[in-house]
């Protein structure tokens, strides 16, 4: 069926408001890496239309490609051929549930809009990373998202109550309600949380909520190894528990590039810096000056306590503009990478002397969450342009070999997509991938949701 074909049948299916007259925003990736072709964008505005559209691809072996808000880093939402099925008209917040400590949102719902909706009923929504402006919690719940504060509570996969999701024949399967106890046989949710759309199309979501913080202390500390860095964090955790929700780490170049970019000066020097936060719901006034009194008992004298909300923000603008700041280097082959924390340090190392020895002019930049052992290793050739790629598989060879020698994991928090689905093989086992495909089997045997991505082509 071709896309004239195509058009004329969903013509008769969705109303003029669900085919956009412009669809060019949706046909390339954020990175500009990847461009969907030869297919048709619909922005179905309610469950029902998705369905719709759903069965008609059934019907018609049509390929269909679920997206959110289309600022994922390893071409999940980019669709070769086919409907790209766009869900940003299902926007709404359908319910707050405070009793149960829930929010149950529509899928296209934007994360910034989930967190304002919790925090004017007086909860929290922990969740939080750069693209929380635009990112949708259906692509959230499909990547299984980390962000900035996993250490306390969890990725994605942690904050899901329940979920609606329609499947490849195009029926529902819902639970949303606010059950926190269900042993009636298999956890099904957690097959689609992290399955990348290549299982179902998730619809709609009811989320964890928390109490808001009362009392934040946010401080910048400056170490000089990573070393330092996993000893403070060690100690940290059992000083204050629960209360440590974020520990960030920084390499001096990282920041250094934020710091020209956002007009900020550095806190400190030092050749690694890390950004903790601590919060509690209950109004501590002394939380600060614990804080304060530990780093400096504990040697972290090169520390730098936030003094005002805005100074706090300050830090949080250095950390968060490190993305944006390394955009004048060039083009980036990135690594979103996670390993056991105690062994960051050995991979930084042994992974940085070997790359500096094979492309002595690359600069690397390093950040990340350590608090949950996950790291942005960007590398850097001198070439301004796309041909930077050409040495992207040897370049993802070393630090990859290098994960791997960590037991560590190719995919923290940004998937696998199209860019790492030849690398599948080498961070799960033969049965493992079977058990996947056997599951995409069952679910989708006609391989039509997100058909090319995730798992290596056969």
């Amino acid at each position: 069926m071709n896309l004239n074909q195509i058009l004329e049948k969903i013509q008769i299916i969705l109303t003029e408001n669900e085919l956009p007259q412009d669809p060019t925003s949706f046909l390339l990736d954020q990175r500009k890496r990847y461009i969907s072709e030869n297919c048709l964008v619909v922005q179905p505005n309610s469950v029902e239309s998705v369905q719709k559209v759903v069965r008609f691809c059934a019907e018609n072996g049509v390929p269909i490609t679920p997206q959110g808000g289309n600022t994922g880093l390893v071409g999940g939402s980019v669709a070769k051929s086919g409907i790209l099925l766009n869900l940003s008209k299902l926007n709404k917040i359908r319910a707050i549930n405070l009793a149960d400590n829930t929010i149950t949102v529509d899928a296209g719902c934007v994360l910034q809009n989930v967190q304002a909706a919790a925090q004017e009923a007086g909860r929290f929504f922990p969740l939080s990373l750069a693209s929380e402006g635009s990112c949708q919690i259906g692509g959230n719940i499909a990547c299984n998202a980390g962000g900035l504060n996993v250490l306390r509570y969890g990725t994605m996969r942690d904050l899901v109550v329940g979920l609606e999701v329609v499947l490849p024949n195009g029926e529902l399967i819902s639970h949303l309600q606010t059950l926190h106890k269900n042993t009636t046989g298999y956890e099904l949710k957690h097959v689609f949380i992290g399955s990348e759309g290549t299982l179902g199309i998730i619809t709609g979501a009811t989320l964890k909520l928390f109490a808001p913080a009362q009392t934040t202390e946010t401080a910048w500390v400056g170490v000089e190894s990573i070393h330092d860095a996993v000893n403070l964090l060690t100690s940290i955790k059992n000083q204050f528990a629960e209360r440590l929700c974020s520990f960030e780490l920084m390499s001096r170049f990282a920041l250094q590039l934020s710091s020209d970019f956002s007009k900020i000066n550095q806190p400190v020097d030092s050749d690694w810096h890390l950004l903790l936060e601590l919060t509690d719901s209950l109004k501590r006034e002394d939380l600060g000056h614990l804080l304060a009194e530990y780093l400096y008992q504990n040697g972290y004298e090169n520390s730098v306590l936030a003094q005002s909300e805005q100074e706090r923000q300050n830090f949080w603008t250095l950390r968060e503009n490190i993305s944006a700041s390394q955009r004048d280097l060039g083009v980036s082959i990135k690594h979103d990478i996670a390993m056991p924390i105690v062994q960051v340090a050995d991979f930084l190392e042994n992974c940085g002397s070997e790359l500096q020895r094979e492309y002595p002019e690359m600069r690397i930049v390093v950040f990340g969450h350590l608090g949950d052992g996950s790291l942005h290793y960007n590398t850097f050739l001198p070439v301004k342009d796309n041909r930077a790629y050409e040495q992207e598989d040897a370049i993802n060879q070393i630090v990859y070999r290098h994960t791997l020698a960590q037991n560590g994991t190719i995919a923290a928090e940004h998937a696998i997509g199209s860019l790492k689905k030849h690398w599948l093989a080498q961070v799960r086992t033969a049965d493992e991938i079977l058990l996947m495909r056997a599951i995409k089997s069952q679910l989708d045997p006609n391989n039509l949701f997100n058909a090319d991505k995730l798992l290596p082509s056969v």
